[in-house]
């Protein structure tokens, strides 16, 4: 009998299993596909302050970006770069950065030209150097292995519970018994919750990813338009696009982003498609030429109020959901795993849990 299992081999879970196992508890991982198998595994590894309102979701990423830094120095082997981040506009960018200095990001008005020297001119800029990337997949993988942890390979389908708390998962195999269960199954959250009778609203938001050729380095920077903060923050489930770009260390180039909620529709519409390529080109027309090599398609863990969830659910003691960070959860996911573990273990937690905290969702 493990002290905790961990419900989900993907970038979150893998946080959780890690710290948990850190502070010394026995810790069981199951999925049913391999590690990083679902949101992790189609993500860009992003670790971002400069798209994220003042509020609960940047404290937590002021938090994980340190974790990130020191995951780094005594794990490693997942590509981290500090590479810094430029977000361009039409228009001034001051209260945008006014408002992060404020909460505490490092954030400086820039000519953006003078960072990235094949932009479009004209624009405005705002330089943010806390920003950085990792290799998701290789992330997770780094993680459990760090933790000593194998994944258990089953489909789990409902909670193991005796005198009302919760003793472990039902699997199509057998039970998976332990202490207390982390519900960190991102897109697939709100389904398990439901199964778990204790639903909680995570849906879908999908999401392209185009990849260049390998080139010589010419985009240095994540680069996008100031557009793409108003599609984070929004709730809309209709297609919204934006301009973001940045090179990787083999020398491609990553363009999105796209958001749309049309549930698991595996489809790859090609206006989609042509809109990222377009939006990217009036970035830097340098890429006009490129040729797309392939393109990638995730879904978001969406959670209704934009907050992931985390913590206790008071609906079934024993449970705990680790889900909802939509296109954050890598960023996210060290302060996530600190938060569940202190949560379990009584320690006292990097941030205030109660915005995260699932009993806003019980009623």
């Amino acid at each position: 009998m493990a002290d905790v299992v961990v419900v989900g081999a993907g970038m979150v879970g893998a946080a959780c299993a890690y710290y948990l196992a850190r502070a010394g508890l026995d810790v069981t991982v199951v999925d049913r596909g391999p590690v990083a198998g679902g949101t992790t595994g189609a993500g860009e590894g992003n670790l971002l302050v400069s798209d994220k309102q003042p509020g609960p979701e940047l404290e937590l990423m002021l938090v994980s970006l340190v974790r990130w830094a020191e995951l780094d120095a005594d794990v490693g082997g997942f590509e981290f770069t500090p590479k810094g981040g430029l977000v361009v506009s039409s228009s001034s960018l001051e209260p945008l950065v006014t408002s992060h200095q404020q909460a505490g990001v490092t954030a400086t008005l820039v000519d953006p030209g003078e960072h990235e020297p094949e932009l479009v001119p004209g624009r405005h800029g705002a330089f943010y150097p806390q920003d950085a990337q990792v290799q998701p997949a290789l992330a997770a993988a780094r993680l459990l292995r760090a933790a000593g942890i194998d994944v258990h390979r089953a489909e789990v389908v409902s909670l193991a519970v005796q005198s009302d708390r919760v003793v472990g998962v039902r699997t199509r195999d057998g039970v998976v018994s332990a202490g207390a269960v982390v519900n960190a199954s991102g897109v697939w959250a709100g389904e398990l919750s439901q199964a778990f009778g204790a639903p909680i609203p995570v849906t879908p938001r999908r999401g392209f990813v185009l990849v260049t050729e390998p080139l010589p380095p010419i985009i240095r920077h994540k680069v996008y338009a100031a557009e793409y903060l108003d599609n984070v923050a929004s709730g809309d489930a209709e297609l919204q696009s934006s301009a973001v770009v940045e090179g990787t260390p083999s020398g491609t180039i990553l363009i999105g982003a796209s958001r749309e909620r049309v549930g698991f529709d595996s489809g790859v519409p090609r206006e989609v498609l042509r809109r990222l390529a377009a939006q990217a080109v009036e970035l830097f027309p340098v890429l006009a030429g490129v040729h797309a090599l392939r393109v990638y398609r995730g879904f978001r863990p969406y959670s209704a109020d934009h907050v992931p969830i985390i913590g206790p659910d008071p609906r079934r003691p024993g449970l705990y959901h680790a889900c909802g960070h939509e296109g954050a959860g890598i960023g996210l996911a060290p302060a996530t795993g600190e938060l569940i573990t202190a949560t379990i273990t009584g320690a006292t937690p990097p941030v205030d849990a109660i915005p995260y905290a699932p009993v806003r969702f019980a009623a």
